[in-house]
């Protein structure tokens, strides 16, 4: 039934922090240290200030960036390349992630809310760099965060998916809801089943998952 399920899809679509590695390799605990350091020196607030609008943001725009942005002007570029100069040798190869992923047929691309250089780097650390198509940041998206409908718009418009034959595999479970919407396979990567109208599947172990549709 698995493979019935997902033998009309042509497209693949991954989601990247915590779902393309696991958040036990902590590689995004340091991002939002960053982040944290970033709304303090951009803002003139304290720590504690700092980090509850890093979270409110993400909760009311999508990511703190979008907050950042609507509320406050800040410019984009240079948010991204800050938060984004972390350590990446917490991340390890995933030889098994990588045949799974290079199985499926048809396209595969990788859409993040990150940046695309910082998508790429994490690839390269976990050993899936030439597995994708293409890799599309919030910089494809005119700075709109998934969950926004006009993100998927735009990204989707770029390169060209056709929803009704694309998955999508989020471990936010609001950035499912468009992709359903739109008619796509929708597959939840986390530790624990959320169950939604919009989540047709929940995983929290990948590579099985993509092996089952293949086998």
């Amino acid at each position: 039934m698995m493979k019935a399920h997902f033998s009309h899809v042509d497209t693949w679509v991954f989601d990247l922090d915590h779902t393309l590695y696991p958040p036990h390799m902590t590689l995004f605990d340091q991002i939002e240290v960053r982040m944290t350091a970033y709304v303090m020196n951009a803002l003139g607030v304290d720590r504690d200030r700092a980090d509850y609008l890093r979270g409110h943001y993400w909760r009311i725009h999508g990511t703190t960036l979008a907050g950042l942005m609507r509320e406050h002007d800040v410019d984009p570029a240079p948010y991204l390349t800050d938060v984004h100069d972390i350590d990446f040798t917490v991340l390890s190869p995933d030889p098994g992630l990588r045949h799974a992923i290079t199985a499926l047929p048809g396209r595969k691309i990788v859409y993040t809310n990150g940046c695309e250089p910082y998508a790429r780097n994490v690839l390269e650390a976990r050993g899936l760099s030439g597995v994708f198509d293409a890799v599309y940041g919030v910089e494809h998206a005119d700075f709109h965060p998934k969950p926004d409908a006009a993100a998927f718009d735009k990204v989707f418009a770029l390169d060209g998916v056709t929803p009704k034959t694309a998955a999508m595999f989020e471990d936010d479970p609001r950035n499912l809801s468009v992709p359903h919407a739109l008619g796509m396979r929708t597959v939840h990567v986390a530790p624990h089943p959320l169950p939604q109208p919009h989540i047709e599947h929940h995983t929290d172990d990948l590579t099985t998952f993509l092996q089952r549709i293949r086998a």
